[in-house]
């Protein structure tokens, strides 16, 4: 009960974030959680050496995984997602539900600052852009029609994550 609590109020700082377009607070330094400091800076090269071509798409060129064909869309196994470029953990499988758009969808990020978001005018639309905090990468999209407790929908391409199964 008292996660649910937590993410809920996670989950409606978030809301007012989007509101109002301001990224979420960093976490101190020295306590094991991800900072500004922790930033992961690489050159394109590096990022085309370290990541596959899929990954290399989505999360640095803001590409996206067709619908149903990623890895985790339909994963329903506990454990933490983190991202595929850096290893932030990014969310938990506790606030994964079936969208049923064919991508992995979280009410909320696993820790406040695990994700910044910014607008994002693509696709002849405006949406919420999600990103990883610590290597800047493209992940995905947020949008308002989510289930309780956050009304949140954190639509993520599998490509930009990678799965640790709970012991």
């Amino acid at each position: 009960m008292e996660l649910r609590k937590t993410l809920a109020l996670a989950g409606l700082l978030v809301v007012a974030q989007l509101q109002a377009g301001t990224p979420a607070p960093t976490t101190e330094a020295g306590k094991g959680k991800p900072t500004m400091s922790d930033h992961v800076e690489k050159s394109d090269d590096e990022w085309k050496k370290a990541l596959t071509p899929d990954q290399y798409q989505v999360l640095r060129k803001k590409g996206t995984e067709r619908a149903f064909t990623g890895e985790y869309w339909n994963n329903h196994e506990k454990g933490t997602y983190t991202c595929a470029g850096c290893g932030l953990e990014l969310f938990v499988s506790d606030t994964k539900f079936d969208s049923g758009t064919g991508w992995p969808s979280f009410t909320a990020p696993a820790l406040q600052d695990s994700v910044a978001t910014k607008e994002d005018k693509g696709w002849f639309t405006t949406r919420t852009e999600v990103l990883c905090r610590r290597c800047s990468g493209h992940i995905g999209h947020v949008f308002p029609d989510g289930p309780a407790p956050t009304g949140l929908r954190y639509c993520i391409n599998s490509v930009c994550l990678k799965f640790e199964k709970a012991k």
